[in-house]
């Protein structure tokens, strides 16, 4: 399964826009954080807006904010209201895609992949995706630190 930069970005959005506590983010903080072109992210978020992650903001201080508490978003939401389908393979999604089911020997494989695929993205909340993000700045922010010797 290949998840497109759309599917990235939205997370990677949600995740930038989480990070604020409910206060309105503008989509031009967004772009100059994470790196992605502000035409694109208007586009995402549009999306991201009528799958009902995010509401908008208007006025001078407006933006974006979630519009519902972080921990009841998971990543298979995002990604499928992203995607469409994830599955791996169409036999998977749809037994009747398939001409050969009766003689492949890789379908079993196929839905395993699909279900594991379900289960990490299902399990895993945009709250965590939050903290691990934090985390890993936190780490980064520390690495730049000058060291300090007492001579």
């Amino acid at each position: 399964m290949w998840v497109s930069t759309k599917a990235q970005y939205g997370l990677r959005a949600l995740i930038e826009i989480g990070r604020h506590d409910g206060a309105p983010v503008p989509l031009k903080d967004v772009s100059e954080r994470q790196g992605i072109s502000q035409h694109y992210l208007e586009q995402i978020a549009s999306n991201l807006r009528r799958a009902g992650f995010i509401r908008s903001i208007r006025g001078a201080h407006g933006g974006y904010r979630l519009a519902r508490p972080a921990a009841e978003i998971n990543a298979y939401d995002v990604v499928t209201a992203m995607e469409g389908s994830i599955a791996p393979v169409s036999c998977v999604e749809d037994e009747h895609a398939c001409d050969s089911q009766n003689v492949c020997g890789t379908q079993g494989l196929w839905q395993r992949v699909d279900s594991a695929l379900r289960d990490v993205l299902g399990s895993t909340t945009l709250a965590d995706l939050i903290v691990e993000s934090e985390v890993q700045q936190h780490a980064r922010l520390v690495q730049l630190e000058p060291v300090f010797t007492r001579a």
